[in-house]
């Protein structure tokens, strides 16, 4: 006796450059990953190789190629596959990956601008992008830059010049908390004639993406969230095509700001987990931030989240109720030594710089910083301040740890 046995069908594997039906976090987990074709591993491997294998007849080839690896300082096989899961994690059209996040800061600067031309800056940005418009770039190529407060609209148009050809500003600024309105940003932007580039490490997808709203480039330090474990660094310039094709030919193949291999790799991997990561991160931070709130030892607290923020309404309208972040400034009742006291009574909270981490970490900076106290609110002039990153922690040992070291440095 015989059965027709009807044969299984057999699926094809989705294509896994094609990302536009995937929701983000099936994105997080398959994005830009690869099967690899020699071993069958089902995770793209570390291919730690500086060179790769040349056609036949490599007289024909582009040597500044950034598409098909040859050299890794133009392209290797784990930063292109990063590249793709950043730009379809961002929306965008294509991403270049960088060693560092000022790295790929100073890619866009460099790509866009030229001697005479003019920059509007936010007054409180991250101290290498102050340095490099206030000192560097003004000295040497006589670029000019006009720092402005990104939450006053009315400041932004009058900076405006004819030679105004690029807006740079962070969604959430490092690290008062200043929150930037990004689409009136665009439409001054557009209206200049300007590129309008967001520094948007505080506020990673998928809470936040600019580029949905008519920002040209998006940038990112990987060494904090997106890579979210500390343990290695990297930047990305993410947009489209046409714009990060440049970055590519101009910042990255002939500067040489490359990522390693390892890096790529590590930072790959760390992103499967930030959608979950950002939810825990996010959660615990408007806890924590609340109880801040609440506690009457403390000068200040800077936080989104809170209704005392100066910028609360804006910051509910641009994120979509998504949340507000995980990073909050505040400042201990007392002079710069009660601020080293109560940090070194913290006993969860580690005292180190960068954010993001799956640790908690928090960093007393003096009132001014390298940029000058003038851009700094006057609280801040004042005491200094605490900047506080929310990791992975319980949010009740956090807020217990923050408690025990207020008891023991008024004790």
């Amino acid at each position: 006796m015989t059965t027709n046995k009807s044969k299984a069908k057999i699926m094809p594997k989705p294509d896994k450059h094609n990302f536009s039906s995937l929701s983000f976090g099936t994105l997080a987990v398959h994005g830009g990953n690869e099967i690899d074709k020699t071993s069958g591993a089902i995770r793209t491997p570390i291919v730690m190789a500086n060179s790769y294998a040349l056609p036949y007849d490599p007289s024909t080839m582009d040597w500044s190629d950034t598409e098909e690896p040859s050299y890794t300082r133009n392209s290797g096989h784990n930063q292109i596959c990063l590249q793709r899961k950043l730009a379809a994690m961002e929306g965008g059209e294509d991403a270049a990956v960088f060693a560092t996040g000022v790295a790929a800061l100073h890619a866009v600067f460099f790509t866009f601008l030229k001697s005479g031309d003019h920059v509007i800056v936010g007054d409180v940005t991250y101290e290498a992008v102050w340095r490099l418009f206030a000192e560097l770039l003004p000295q040497r190529y006589n670029i000019e830059a006009t720092f402005v407060d990104m939450g006053n609209m009315d400041a932004v148009r009058a900076a405006v010049r004819p030679n105004t050809k690029l807006i740079h500003t962070e969604t959430v600024a490092n690290p008062t908390t200043k929150v930037a309105d990004i689409a009136s940003l665009v439409s001054i932007a557009k209206k200049a004639d300007a590129l309008l580039s967001v520094d948007s490490t505080f506020t990673p997808p998928p809470f936040f993406r600019p580029l949905e709203l008519g920002v040209d480039l998006v940038i990112h330090s990987l060494t904090k969230y997106i890579n979210g474990h500390g343990d290695a660094m990297g930047g990305v310039v993410i947009g489209a095509k046409k714009l990060v094709h440049h970055v590519k030919a101009d910042a990255l193949v002939d500067l040489g700001g490359t990522i390693s291999p390892f890096n790529a790799w590590l930072i790959t991997r760390g992103s499967v987990t930030l959608p979950l990561r950002l939810k825990q991160q996010f959660s615990t931070a408007e806890i924590v931030a609340r109880y801040l709130d609440s506690e009457k030892r403390l000068a200040f607290v800077t936080y989104p989240g809170l209704e005392s923020h100066d910028q609360h309404d804006l910051a509910k309208a641009q994120f979509g109720g998504k949340g507000y972040g995980a990073m909050m400034a505040f400042a201990v009742d007392g002079d710069p030594q009660t601020q080293n006291r109560f940090v070194s009574n913290l006993r969860v909270i580690t005292s180190a710089v960068s954010l993001g981490h799956d640790e908690t970490l928090i960093v007393h900076v003096g009132g001014g910083g390298r940029g000058g106290a003038e851009r700094y609110p006057l609280n801040f002039q004042k005491y200094g301040h605490l900047r506080l990153s929310i990791g992975l922690e319980d949010p009740e040992d956090l807020v217990e740890d923050i408690k025990n070291a207020l008891d023991v440095t008024f004790a």
